[in-house]
């Protein structure tokens, strides 16, 4: 029986394997070209990208390779006690073996040990999975974006009290 997936903080040698995973990724839901995080220079560096302070960015390894990752850091723009849920990417193998909870639970954790009071995210309509487990996670709809992520491409917004 295969090992099951294990969450861990992101090393420097897992860059381009999870560069990889969101440029699988993001396509298969049209999330190309300007306004959407595929074009973020860190999808390059993550390690590097969320080695600052109040930030954490996990992968996830299965079977001996990187297959998806998330993170959390302060909301650009916002108010100092919130954070943004960022870059949550799964390859398609991952799906539905409930490795998208883990994840939320293991960066809901790290947000509050940070001191955050409030989790931000934003995605875009089609990623219904996503939004499912965002509202499972407590996460609720709000009207418009919130701080300055540059991510004009996406239209739909979450807020979540830790």
């Amino acid at each position: 029986m295969p090992d099951a997936p294990r969450i861990r903080p992101i090393e420097a040698g897992d860059d381009a394997a999870m560069a990889a995973v969101i440029r699988a990724v993001m396509p298969e839901f049209g999330a190309v070209g300007d306004g959407f995080a595929i074009n973020d220079p860190e999808v390059d560096w993550m390690h590097r990208a969320y080695a600052i302070e109040r930030a954490a960015y996990f992968v996830v390894v299965d079977a001996g390779e990187v297959k998806g990752g998330c993170g959390i850091a302060p909301l650009l723009g916002g108010s100092d006690d919130i954070c943004e849920l960022r870059k949550m990417y799964f390859l398609p193998e991952l799906r539905g073996r409930g490795v998208g909870a883990a994840m939320m639970a293991r960066c809901l954790d790290a947000a509050r040990g940070f001191g955050f009071r409030q989790c931000y995210l934003e995605t875009l309509c089609g990623m219904d999975a996503a939004m499912k487990l965002y509202e499972r996670s407590g996460f609720r709809r709000i009207d418009g974006p919130l701080g300055a992520t540059g991510h004009g491409g996406c239209n739909t917004f979450y807020l979540r009290d830790l």
